[in-house]
């Protein structure tokens, strides 16, 4: 018979984060993984089988032994600890709603920190990065067409990979306003502006490949050879193609990816004074919180380009107090 955090754990996992939230298969494994650990942990370091491991035995200790379990002896980063950590919590949230009697337990775990650790920087290209990447497809080939759009479209939506990739022809609305309508987490639907270039190339492009048909709403905008839609990891070897090729050494040796490309958007975006609430309208960012770290990173790299020319300007020598006799014997003689 199955336990009661057996039966709770499938109906978070299934009926809660996949038909309630509509999560998407990655979030889901990634929330799936965290209770793998733990389980495992729960097996290994407690001698509790997963078939004996019931609600009652995860409390505010047993979670706090797993995060520092993980930490010590799997050697995760702080970031991976709090991943796994707001997988547990995101279920003992669901839980207290679920089963009242159990809300103080609930609470408890759900007080637990996370770990601290230092904010990296977020990899982005500049301004002129990103234009030397997006003029390097040749246009002149109807391959290059398709990868100079696909490039403009990840970047001037600033969307996640997946978004891009499930991107139908339904999806694009080339009148004026021009925007794209990109399906993210939990299936919410945001409809983004485009560029005038932006909804110029995909016009060509739709009418190159017979895609503004009315018949062909439902197709893929972007797909392969076998005219199945393109995948994440197609997109990324199409970025990763175009880098290799870049002649100037700023770009080719940049750090790049798909969300890299969507990092670079919002930065740019911050940078030319578009307000934070807007920038996170166009990410799909459900908090302004998760928005601000552009404006934290934009603030950083010009904190550091001041102190580069800082100590060209002002002097930070100052004359030792304790060798100065006058001040000695003023001290002396006080009182």
């Amino acid at each position: 018979m199955a336990t009661d955090f057996a039966v709770s754990l499938r109906r978070f996992l299934t009926h809660h984060l996949a038909g309630l939230r509509g999560y998407s298969p990655n979030t889901i494994a990634s929330y799936r993984d965290a209770f793998k650990l733990l389980i495992c942990w729960f097996r290994d370091e407690r001698n509790i089988p997963p078939e004996r491991l019931t609600l009652e035995l995860i409390d505010v200790a047993a979670v706090t032994g797993f995060i520092a379990w993980l930490r010590t002896s799997r050697h995760n980063s702080p970031s991976t600890c709090n991943q796994r950590l707001a997988a547990i919590s995101s279920y003992f949230t669901w839980l207290q709603a679920q089963d009242p009697a159990r809300m103080a337990c609930c609470q408890d775990i759900l007080q637990i920190p996370s770990s601290k650790h230092d904010q990296p920087a977020i990899a982005h290209l500049t301004v002129e990065q990103t234009r030397l990447l997006l003029a390097l497809p040749d246009r002149s080939t109807r391959q290059g067409r398709r990868d100079a759009t696909l490039l403009a479209t990840l970047y001037d939506t600033a969307g996640r990979v997946q978004e891009v990739a499930d991107l139908t022809v339904r999806d694009i609305r080339l009148e004026d306003p021009a925007m794209v309508a990109l399906t993210g987490k939990g299936r919410k639907t945001r409809h983004v502006p485009i560029d005038t270039n932006t909804a110029t190339l995909l016009a060509a492009y739709l009418a190159e490949r017979h895609l503004d048909n009315p018949d062909h709403d439902d197709r893929p905008v972007f797909f392969n050879q076998h005219r199945a839609k393109l995948s994440r990891g197609g997109i990324a070897w199409i970025l990763r193609k175009y880098q290799a090729q870049a002649a100037a050494p700023t770009l080719a040796g940049a750090q790049l990816s798909p969300h890299v490309l969507r990092h670079s958007r919002a930065m740019h975006l911050y940078d030319a004074g578009v307000p934070l609430p807007y920038i996170r309208d166009i990410l799909g960012h459900v908090d302004l919180s998760t928005t601000e770290i552009y404006a934290r990173a934009s603030t950083e790299a010009k904190r550091k380009a001041l102190e580069a020319v800082y100590d060209q300007v002002v002097s930070a020598e100052l004359t030792e107090w304790n060798q100065d006799p006058e001040l000695l014997n003023w001290l002396t003689n006080l009182g």
